[in-house]
C-alpha cells in the first residue's frame, strides 16, 4: 500500500510536470506572431524599396504619350558649282567647264508635332540651310516638309507637313517647373529614332552663349536627361506627358552628353510659332534698355542695399521704358510680380510680349520699391504689328523659273527671273525687271526657294550675280540694312 501511494505521487508529479512543460513551450516558444515581427523588421530595413511603392516618379505615361508626337528630321543641302579661274568663273562658274560641283550634305534632328494637321517645331539650327526637309514619323510615314518661319534669335523654327489626325504634345507652363523636377528628353539621337531619356531639371534661366544671332534670347532649362547630336528640336517633357521644353544644346568638350543639357522653355516657343502662324514673323516686344545682372560689384559700385535684380546701364531715349518713366541706374525686381534676378530671366519675361502690351515693372531706385507700368515697343519704336515679307516676292520682286530653251541659249545651268519688280532692295540696287539671278554670295540658284534661303541666313552684304535675257552680264551688291 505504502509503495502503491509512492507510485500514485510519482505519476502525478511526471503529469504535473508535463503539462507545465507543454504550456511553458506553447506560450514561449511557438508563438508566430512573435517570428513574423522579427522577420518584418528586418527585410523593411535590409531590403531596397519595391517599384510599386511610390518613392519614384512612374515615367512611363509620359514616354508612351510623347513618343509618337516627336518626329525624325532629316535635312539635306544641294551642292553648288564653284570656280576660280577668272572673275566670269567666280560669278558664272556653273556655265564654265572647268566649274566643279560641291557634293551634297545631309543632316538630321528632331521636331515635336503641335497640331493635328501638320506643324511641326524644331531648332532653327536643325534646318537652317536646308534645300530639302523631310520628315519621319514615329509610324514610319515621311513626309517633304515646308519651311514656315524661323526666328534665329530664340533658335525656334515651324515647319508643316501634309498631314491629319496626327498625335500632339499640349503645351505647359514652363515657369511653374520646379528644380529637382522629373523630365524626359524625347528626341532621336544618333539617329536612333523614338529614343527617351530620363533627368531633373537642375537649373532654369541658363544664359550659354551658344546663339550667333545679334540679338540672342537665351534662358535654357538645364537637365541631367541625356541628349545626343540628333536630339535637337525634340521634347523635353514633365511627368504628365506636356512639353515644357524644346531640346537645343548640350555641355560638352567631346561632342556627346557629359552631364548636362539645355531646352528652351516651352512660354517662349508657344509664343514664337504662334507668331509665325499668324503673322509669318515673331513680334519682338522691346523695353529699350541696356541691362546686366546685379552682382556684388555691381551693387558695391551703386550703393545698393541688395544683390538682387537686374541693373539698368542705360534707358534709350525715347524707348518703352523712356517713355515710362525708367531712368539710367534703376534696378528691376520683377515683371508682372514675376521675380527676375538675372538678364536671362528678364529677356524669358519680355519675350512673352508682343509690342503694345502693358506690363507691370518693379524697380529700385535709390533702395526704394516703385512700380511701372511699360508699354513695350517694337523694333521700330512703335507699337505695330510687324507683318512678315510675302512669300510670293523678296524685295519687292517676283520670281519665275527659266526654260530650258532659255538656259541653252544664256549657257547657265540653272537661275530665276524677275517677272515684275516694285519698290525693295533690288530695284533700289539698280536691277531691272527680266535680270536673271544666276548666284547669290557665290552659291547657285536653282529655285526661287534657294534665293529665300540664301538670303535669310545671309549676314552683312548681299552679291547677286547674273544676267539679263540679252546676255549682258551683271552683278550688283547691297547691304541687307538698306531700305
Amino acid at each position: 500500500m505504502k509503495n502503491f501511494k509512492r507510485g500514485l505521487f510519482t505519476l502525478l508529479v511526471a503529469l504535473v510536470g508535463g503539462l507545465i512543460a507543454l504550456v511553458t513551450y506553447t506560450r514561449y516558444f511557438n508563438d508566430p506572431k512573435i517570428v513574423t515581427v522579427q522577420q518584418d523588421q528586418s527585410m523593411r530595413f535590409a531590403s531596397l524599396p519595391s517599384s510599386n511603392s511610390g518613392e519614384l516618379p512612374d515615367l512611363t505615361f509620359a514616354a508612351e504619350n510623347s513618343v509618337h508626337a516627336v518626329v525624325h528630321i532629316k535635312v539635306t543641302q544641294k551642292g553648288g558649282y564653284y570656280s576660280s579661274n577668272n572673275i566670269f568663273d567666280w560669278f558664272f562658274g556653273e556655265g564654265n567647264p572647268h566649274s566643279q560641283q560641291m557634293p551634297q550634305r545631309q543632316g538630321a534632328g528632331s521636331g515635336v508635332i503641335i497640331s493635328p494637321d501638320g506643324f511641326i517645331v524644331t531648332n532653327n539650327h536643325v534646318i537652317a540651310e536646308a534645300d530639302e526637309i523631310m520628315v519621319v514619323l514615329n509610324d514610319r510615314r515621311e513626309f517633304k516638309a515646308k519651311l514656315v518661319g524661323t526666328d534665329p534669335s530664340t533658335d525656334v523654327a515651324l515647319i508643316k507637313i501634309d498631314a491629319s489626325n496626327l498625335q500632339v504634345l499640349k503645351f505647359s507652363n514652363s515657369d511653374n517647373l520646379k528644380l529637382g523636377e522629373w523630365v524626359l528628353a524625347v528626341g532621336n539621337p544618333f539617329n536612333l529614332t523614338s529614343t527617351v531619356t530620363a533627368g531633373i531639371v537642375s537649373a532654369k534661366s541658363r544664359d550659354i552663349g551658344i546663339n550667333p544671332d545679334q540679338m540672342p534670347i537665351e534662358s535654357f532649362i538645364q537637365t541631367d536627361a541625356a541628349v545626343n547630336p540628333g536630339n535637337s528640336g525634340g521634347a523635353l517633357v514633365n511627368i504628365r506627358g506636356e512639353l515644357v521644353g524644346i531640346n537645343t544644346a548640350i555641355a560638352s568638350q567631346t561632342g556627346s552628353y557629359s552631364g548636362y543639357s539645355f531646352a528652351i522653355p516651352s512660354n517662349i516657343v508657344q509664343k514664337v510659332v504662334g507668331d509665325l502662324r499668324q503673322y509669318g514673323d515673331v513680334q519682338r516686344a522691346l523695353l529699350n534698355v541696356r541691362i546686366s545682372t546685379v552682382d556684388a560689384e555691381v551693387a558695391k559700385k551703386y550703393n545698393l542695399d541688395k544683390i538682387e535684380g537686374v541693373f539698368i546701364g542705360e534707358v534709350q531715349s525715347g524707348g518703352a521704358a523712356d517713355l515710362a518713366g525708367l531712368k539710367d541706374k534703376d534696378v528691376i525686381i520683377s515683371i508682372d510680380n514675376v521675380l527676375v534676378n538675372s538678364s536671362a530671366e528678364l529677356q524669358e519675361q519680355i519675350s512673352k510680349h508682343r509690342p503694345g502690351d502693358k506690363i507691370n515693372v518693379e524697380i529700385k531706385r535709390d533702395n526704394k520699391k516703385q512700380l511701372y507700368n511699360v508699354t513695350l515697343r517694337n523694333k521700330h519704336g512703335d507699337t505695330e504689328i510687324v507683318k512678315g515679307d510675302n512669300p510670293e516676292y523678296i524685295f519687292g520682286a517676283k520670281f519665275d523659273a527659266i526654260s530650258g530653251r532659255e538656259k541653252e541659249e544664256l549657257g547657265i545651268r540653272s537661275g530665276v527671273k524677275i517677272i515684275e519688280l516694285g519698290s525693295g532692295k533690288f530695284k533700289d540696287a539698280g536691277i531691272k525687271k527680266g535680270f536673271i539671278i544666276v548666284q547669290v554670295n557665290k552659291n547657285l540658284i536653282s529655285e526661287v526657294n534657294d534665293l529665300n534661303r540664301i538670303i535669310r541666313n545671309s549676314k552683312g552684304g548681299i552679291l547677286i550675280e547674273g544676267m539679263y535675257p540679252n546676255g549682258e552680264a551683271a552683278y550688283y551688291v547691297f547691304g541687307l540694312d538698306a531700305k
